[in-house]
């Protein structure tokens, strides 16, 4: 028994100096970082940098965040406990801590229980290299791709040393490629004259600002020294540092035409969907809607409401927006056609006095109940951010999901007029209203579902506009002017010609901005609308039918 008890007790201190050697290295790591961070706050300022590189050189866990406080003034020494930690300011003026080694947190203490760890601007800009240069060895493809890119942007020695470093070990092919960037950018600064022009010519197609930047210089150099002595060696690499630059300028023109187009195209949709509910209800009764706006500010408050509503619900909140939009002003709009406008019909002038007069109550009321106040609305963070193609030309997303969004509802009303027995009986009316109550359609059942549509879909539009600017009071009178010219442009009741008309007018405007400014981007685009109806009336695509005669 004896025996056995003792094998047992050799076999647990065997089993202990095993673990305790295996943990040996990361021990020493950890003590090693230990050490130097202690000497943090007697250390003078003179004498921080070479004490900053050498605990960046340390492989802790907790070398990044050390570095990124003390960059940002976060670093401090709490005098009572001897250790480094974290602080921030709280709303009773003292400070939240957190411990440099264990991230455990600490009691709130006053300022004057610490001591902050000084720097520089110099050490600053130091703390960013090493930040920059960790970076290059994360193993996130994504954190390493934007290290490479502010080196791009900020080269330094060590920061090129490292690319060069880790180039072949790099497995993805678009990190690798930007790194080659780097070096090249690094070759046409400080290679000799065939190095240069064999780096220009790989540099030739690419379309970052730094490497068009890193050319021109060069070229301005070179200028300087032509002006000087005219060497004429150096004709060839001023050729091609000339050629260079123009194909880069010249991308760069097509790539800000795309960026055009994308713009004009987002306002063209936001314009499709302000005017294609006016279409139907316009071609369907001739009703001229002034209140229309205002059914785009109801659809853009309820989006307001449902986010107040549901705070922790903001990534579905436009999704829950959308129906709830759609029948809030849809309800709205019928109510608009039985109470008041059905009684005024065959009098356009008094439907649009009364219109004008409902639409400035529902202003009223807006700032009555939510006061006079812009309000904002939160996007998900699925429509925040951008899609980039290169870096000279992205696709933000809020845009590109409305341009998508605003061909979706299209279509879905091109579908919902074409196919089901509602929209046979729209354009039925639409054509002929004495022939169509003649073969017992409910003319005025079929004004009421199709102004509560325009309307809805009106809404639908608020919400898409929620993302693009302030919710407030006016939101629906900048575009119920815009609205009307799209559908007298594409012809009334058309669709089609309310979505090429929308798209047209929207494109125009943002080509003729960026040289003209927009004011007189507007007017150039309303003169030509007033031309092309003296020629055209009815607009691209007129309507159709006896009653049109």
């Amino acid at each position: 028994m004896l025996r056995i008890f003792s094998l047992l007790f050799f076999s647990l201190i065997s089993l202990h100096a095993f673990a305790t050697n295996a943990d040996a290295p990361a021990t020493e790591n950890n003590t090693g970082f230990e050490v130097l961070i202690a000497q943090l706050p007697t250390t003078r300022l003179s004498k921080m940098a070479p004490l900053v590189d050498e605990i960046a050189a340390q492989s802790a866990p907790q070398v990044p965040e050390l570095l990124l406080n003390l960059m940002e003034g976060q670093l401090y020494y709490l005098k009572s406990a001897h250790e480094l930690v974290y602080a921030q300011e709280n709303q009773q003026q003292t400070y939240n801590l957190t411990s440099v080694l264990n991230a455990s947190e600490l009691a709130p203490v006053t300022i004057y229980a610490l001591k902050k760890i000084r720097t520089n601007n110099r050490i600053r800009g130091q703390i960013r290299e090493l930040l920059a240069n960790i970076d290059l060895s994360d193993k996130s493809a994504t954190v390493r791709l934007q290290a490479v890119k502010q080196l791009l942007d900020n080269p330094n020695k060590t920061g090129i040393a490292s690319v060069t470093r880790l180039i072949k070990k790099e497995q993805k092919n678009d990190i690798r490629v930007l790194m080659s960037v780097v070096l090249l950018v690094e070759q046409l600064d400080k290679g000799t004259l065939a190095e240069k022009i064999a780096a220009i010519s790989q540099l030739k197609g690419r379309l970052e600002p730094a490497v068009k930047n890193a050319l021109v210089k060069q070229l301005n150099k070179l200028s300087a020294q032509q002006d000087l002595s005219a060497p004429q060696n150096k004709s060839e690499l001023h050729n091609a540092l000339t050629h260079a630059i123009g194909k880069m300028e010249q991308d760069g023109d097509f790539y800000q035409l795309l960026d055009h187009l994308f713009f004009g195209l987002s306002l063209g949709s936001v314009l499709l969907l302000a005017a294609i509910g006016l279409t139907i209800t316009f071609g369907v009764m001739g009703v001229i809607n002034m209140a229309h706006g205002e059914m785009m500010m109801l659809g853009a408050y309820t989006t307001y409401v449902i986010q107040q509503s549901f705070p922790n619900l903001i990534e579905y909140s436009l999704l829950m927006a959308v129906p709830a939009a759609f029948v809030v002003s849809g309800l709205v709009g019928i109510l608009i056609e039985r109470g008041v406008i059905r009684f005024l019909k065959g009098r356009p002038l008094e439907t649009l006095l009364a219109t004008f007069g409902i639409s400035l109550i529902l202003q009223q009321l807006v700032r009555t109940v939510f006061s006079p106040l812009n309000r904002q609305v939160e996007a998900p963070q699925w429509m925040s951010g951008s899609l980039e193609i290169n870096p000279l030309f992205s696709l933000t997303y809020n845009r590109l999901y409305i341009i998508l969004f605003a061909l979706m509802v299209f279509f879905s009303l091109l579908m919902i007029l074409k196919k089901t027995s509602l929209g046979l009986h729209v354009r039925a009316v639409s054509q002929n209203r004495d022939m169509a109550r003649a073969l017992s359609i409910k003319s005025s059942w079929v004004d009421a579902i199709t102004f509560g549509l325009g309307s809805g879909v009106a809404g639908i539009a608020g919400v898409a506009l929620s993302q693009l600017t302030n919710v407030g009071p006016n939101l629906g009178q900048a575009y119920i002017i815009d609205s009307f010219l799209v559908v007298v442009f594409g012809g009334v009741g058309s669709l089609w010609g309310t979505l090429l008309a929308a798209m047209t007018l929207g494109t125009f405007n943002k080509f003729l901005e960026p040289s003209m400014g927009p004011v007189l981007a507007n007017i150039i685009v309303l003169v030509g609308l007033v031309l092309f109806i003296q020629k055209r009336p009815k607009g691209l695509f007129p309507q159709k039918g006896r009653s049109v005669e």
